[in-house]
């Protein structure tokens, strides 16, 4: 089965073929401009390049969040409109899991942080140690010094840090955790569309693919519209 993976729910958008644990194809773009122009360019080249017809498809996996809400828009309406027209189911993979997913049996905690912006990242905590990666946390909206806290449940523990936000904390991760952080290098420090598809193709072979119209996003957090929607209603 050939699985297409799509990743735009950060300013990276990448796009994968892959058949099992074979990668046939990718391509990524971290340019920060709007994923709408150029995904479907990305998605046509990489099924060229993996040598195979569109009707090939199997399956799409798509990044499903947390992450940017215009570019999880983006990726989610173009993942279901493919699975649709191709007639093949879909699934979701939160981007946290598939940034942890190249970590695999690293003995250090592995903790994938995006910028959430307002002082708060969007974070896990993984454990990959046994070439299985576990999420103890589930997807969290945070800020630095809760996650401080939220790592002290495993004592010392070495904890590795990648994602988008680790440039913005680096150094208040430091100050808060001192030598008990790493960071990973950065050809695996972003989500990439492989890593969505290896997922999804694990997950697409266990029977977990959805109808298109039924997959939804997970914001983790409200949006801003959201949010003062809330206020006014309170208000009112």
């Amino acid at each position: 089965m050939y699985v297409l993976g799509v990743e735009a729910a950060t300013p990276v958008a990448g796009v994968a073929v892959v058949s099992g644990d074979r990668l046939l194809a990718e391509r990524f773009i971290n340019n920060k401009k709007t994923h709408s122009g150029h995904l479907l360019p990305m998605i046509k080249a990489v099924i060229e390049e993996a040598c195979i017809q569109p009707e090939a498809i199997g399956g799409v996996a798509v990044s499903s969040g947390p992450g940017s809400f215009t570019g999880l828009r983006i990726g989610m309406s173009t993942a279901k409109t493919l699975a649709q027209v191709w007639g093949v189911p879909v699934v979701g993979v939160g981007t946290l899991d598939a940034l942890a997913h190249p970590l695999k049996g690293l003995a250090n905690l592995v903790c994938p942080i995006l910028n959430a912006r307002k002082n708060e990242v969007y974070a896990a905590v993984y454990d990959g140690a046994d070439g299985d990666m576990k999420n103890l946390t589930g997807s969290l909206a945070i800020n630095p010094v809760e996650l401080a806290g939220v790592l002290a449940r495993w004592g010392d523990r070495p904890v590795t840090f990648l994602g988008d936000g680790v440039s913005e904390y680096r150094d208040r991760l430091i100050e808060l955790l001192g030598k008990r952080v790493f960071f990973a290098p950065g050809a695996v420090s972003l989500p990439r569309g492989s890593s969505i598809a290896e997922i999804g193709w694990e997950r697409l072979a266990g029977g977990q693919g959805t109808d298109p119209l039924t997959l939804l996003p997970d914001y983790v957090r409200l949006s801003e519209a959201e949010i003062k929607w809330q206020q006014k209603q309170q208000t009112t």
